[in-house]
């Protein structure tokens, strides 16, 4: 296999249960018996993927602009087709970055790269998923 690609293993555990194994050996409940909800769904993974992503460039886009980040979330949103198949058709992705003296145009900036150069995940489904981004960004006392 070569460098560029993954390979991810999902094994059937009765039940509507499914146990993925990520490339680097790690392993995840999946639950698909909708009222259950003990484990992550497949959209859900999809949904924190996108999220994840973002959230990962933003961070270290943000340390090396040696901005003071004490607390950084991402919220998001994700809007489905009504008809089936019902994949994801929207995304919009909210950074709430707490700091001190944090530059708007450096958080600005960071999500903007994350966007348009870093994401992979964003890559991958922006194609059939608009992605809308915002940010807050909360002061915090010294």
């Amino acid at each position: 296999m070569s460098e560029n690609q993954y390979k991810a293993k999902i094994h059937y555990a009765g039940d509507e249960f499914f146990i993925g194994t990520t490339p680097s050996g790690h392993s995840q409940a999946i639950d698909t018996k909708g009222d259950r909800k003990s484990a992550a769904s497949p959209l859900e993974l999809l949904l924190m993927s996108v999220a994840a992503c973002t959230a990962v460039d933003v961070v270290s886009i943000l340390q090396k602009k040696r901005q003071d980040v004490v607390d950084y979330k991402v919220e998001i949103v994700g809007d489905r087709r009504d008809e089936y198949p019902r994949g994801f058709i929207g995304f919009q992705i909210n950074h709430i970055v707490k700091g001190r003296s944090i530059s708007e145009k450096a958080v600005a900036n960071a999500i903007e790269l994350s966007d348009t150069k870093y994401c992979s995940v964003a890559y991958t489904v922006r194609p059939t998923a608009k992605i809308t981004t915002s940010y807050e960004i909360i002061e915090v006392e010294e």
